[in-house]
């Protein structure tokens, strides 16, 4: 086969460090492990293919003390693996004596390479990764055609998972590229959703909710999980903190605003420097527990600073990672009880039971509770006889655009709270198209 047949790398395949879910992957050291006791040889190793016409070695496994290991890169033609590629040597070579080719190759006398057996190393697409190897440093003429069969049959599992590994590594590249093309806040798009008291019905603030592109293919926590698996989730955070910031003007005043952060933004210092020099007198911090906390002492005592600026709000209350006690030392001024106590709680004794236990003791503590996903009439009842102080979800409102959602927090007579803004389907926390609005096509 003519070298300009092969394109090496693969196009599309990552030809950067490896991750280190591949470097150390102890499924392929078995894999070598398996072949060098199945064929009694001394070095199993895999390899791949980078830029420059290089070879690099990704994993060694051998009981000798040689001078190169993982890392170690040659050109490409200065390896057994290559010219086996090209077709001008076999898969399976007895003595390297019997071929003149493997003369020219310094590798042949350096080890010395006795015996040696290779394949190359496919993706599912049929193209060339790398190459799987064996080898001895004596002459072997017991090597067959079925050692060699074996040798493809590990082969195969070893790219079974390189191909695993990069397809991961292939998508948090992706997800990189889809949270940097948002991080600085330009797609990011700010809906309110209203909060209503349970005694009066008036309306006595927001939730801010980021909204991104593409929402109908990927709503917000995807695009926050993509941020966290790839090391943004701060960053992409504050993006959406000071976006929410940004739309405070248009909260009447009395009314707040929660805008929702998470213990790790909090611990990090860039919420209270964010909230440096901007007014904050409708602020809520609304810390979401869906990390678990390793270390409360310093969540309290960062949000004991932002206290001094803000109120502060605890999520998910009854189904997230703090316990009561937790709750209790961070001191919050509004207790939210996650939708999952809210769904039919009418009908439901136990739901009844903890959401009076959350009653109790957001009485006892001093602060305001808040009920999220109520979507009937029958959920708004069965808080509002519990105590509950607030109530917020479908039944009230929907994220709305912010001039709507102003619009709606002005307008004394509540007369849209009649019915609930519901379809067939159940939407509870499921963002809408109309909740979207169109994007620029430069944001898009």
């Amino acid at each position: 086969m003519a070298v300009a047949e092969i394109q090496l790398p693969a196009p599309g395949v990552p030809t950067g460090p490896l991750a280190d879910e591949l470097f150390h992957d102890a499924s392929i050291e078995r894999v070598l492990a398996a072949v060098r006791g199945h064929l009694g040889l001394e070095i199993a190793f895999v390899s791949r293919y980078v830029e420059d016409g290089q070879r690099e070695l990704t994993h060694v496994h051998t009981d000798l003390d040689l001078p190169m290991g993982p890392g170690f890169r040659e050109p490409n033609e200065d390896s057994y693996c290559w010219h086996i590629l090209e077709g001008r040597l076999p898969e399976l070579i007895q003595d390297p004596a019997d071929y003149p080719l493997t003369r020219t190759l310094a590798i042949t006398d350096f080890l010395p390479v006795g015996c040696h057996l290779n394949v190359p190393l496919r993706l599912s697409d049929g193209s060339v990764w790398g190459s799987f190897c064996a080898l001895g440093r004596k002459p072997d003429r017991s090597l067959s055609q079925r050692d060699l069969g074996v040798l493809k049959a590990f082969a195969g599992l070893a790219a079974e998972r390189i191909e695993s590994s990069l397809e991961e590594d292939v998508e948090l590249t992706r997800a990189r590229k889809r949270v940097e093309s948002v991080i600085d806040g330009q797609a990011i798009t700010i809906f309110h959703q209203p909060i209503h008291s349970l005694r009066d019905n008036s309306a006595v603030g927001v939730e801010c909710l980021a909204r991104f592109p593409n929402t109908k293919q990927r709503g917000p926590d995807a695009w926050f999980e993509d941020a966290e698996k790839v090391g943004l989730g701060i960053e992409l955070e504050m993006a959406a903190v000071r976006n929410a910031i940004d739309t405070l003007g248009h909260v009447p005043m009395g009314k707040y605003a929660a805008v929702n952060v998470s213990p790790a933004t909090v611990m990090s210092g860039a919420v209270e420097q964010a909230l440096e020099d901007i007014d904050t007198t409708q602020l809520v911090i609304e810390l979401t527990e869906h990390q678990k906390v390793e270390d409360f002492s310093e969540l309290a005592r960062m949000l004991g600073r932002l206290k001094d600026h803000v109120r502060i709000a605890i999520d998910d209350v009854g189904t997230g990672y703090s316990g009561l006690r937790h709750i209790v030392d961070l001191k919050p001024d509004i207790l939210k009880m996650d939708m999952a106590l809210t769904r039919d709680i009418h009908r439901d004794p136990a739901r009844r039971a903890l959401t009076g236990a959350l009653v109790q003791l957001s009485r006892d503590i001093g602060c305001k509770l808040v009920a999220e996903g109520i979507e009937t009439i029958e959920e708004r009842e069965a808080m509002a006889m519990l105590g509950v102080d607030y109530g917020q979800g479908y039944y009230f409102a929907r994220p709305l655009p912010v001039v709507a959602a102003q619009q709606h927090l002005m307008n004394p007579s509540h007369e849209d709270l009649g019915e609930p803004d519901l379809s067939d389907e159940d939407t509870r926390g499921t963002p809408r198209e109309c909740d979207q609005p169109k994007l620029k096509a430069a944001q898009g």
